[in-house]
């Protein structure tokens, strides 16, 4: 799915709960430029995807028509069948690489990163034989994640692992940096 195509299904659905938002406020919560949202409208409207009513003190209000609602439809499934795509890539992604951790004997694994990533990372290590021996978030310490409490820095040298499994994915090479000034070998990090 084209991004165009699904910053516009959100703005279709945003009109569909509530027409009467101002473009601003539609920007806001699209979190995609003023210009960005007059340019969609106007596009959509020329297509006759919306209809605009005036409202008092200068105010209008969007509408879908039938054949804005049909085009939200097919977007939706579009967007439906790519995030599928998408999730079946990350559950072969991390099941291959839990292959590999068992290829190299590795049985226990420590996450480095709470969030998204070490959720569906945990979901999918439950079809392996490895194991999850904590999680570490310095951002995050002290807080639930499933049955593990997650842990700062300080604890990295205190629990029993063979492998520290980066699971947040915005800053790896400084999250690597950060693991070889705490001693750990970089031999024992492993990247999605």
């Amino acid at each position: 799915m084209e991004k165009e195509d699904l910053h516009i299904l959100r703005l279709m659905g945003e009109i569909d709960r509530t027409g009467d938002l101002s473009q601003r406020e539609l920007s806001r919560r699209l979190n995609i430029s003023l210009g960005l949202v007059n340019s969609f409208i106007k596009r959509l409207v020329n297509k006759g995807y919306f209809k605009i009513s005036t409202m008092p003190k200068n105010r209008v209000k969007y509408f879908l028509t039938p054949a804005g609602l049909a085009r939200k439809s097919r977007l939706t499934v579009e967007y439906l069948k790519y995030s599928i795509d998408s999730y079946k890539d990350i559950k072969h992604l991390l099941l291959n690489r839990f292959k590999e951790m068992e290829s190299r004997q590795i049985k226990s694994v420590l996450f480095y990163g709470a969030g998204e990533v070490a959720e569906l990372a945990y979901l999918y290590m439950q079809l392996t034989k490895v194991d999850l021996a904590g999680i570490i978030d310095e951002k995050q310490k002290g807080k639930d994640f499933f049955h593990f409490r997650i842990a700062g820095m300080e604890s990295i040298q205190k629990l029993y692992w063979d492998a520290i499994l980066l699971t947040r994915l915005d800053r790896i090479d400084q999250d690597i940096q950060d693991l070889i000034k705490k001693g750990i070998d970089r031999q024992k990090v492993v990247v999605l």
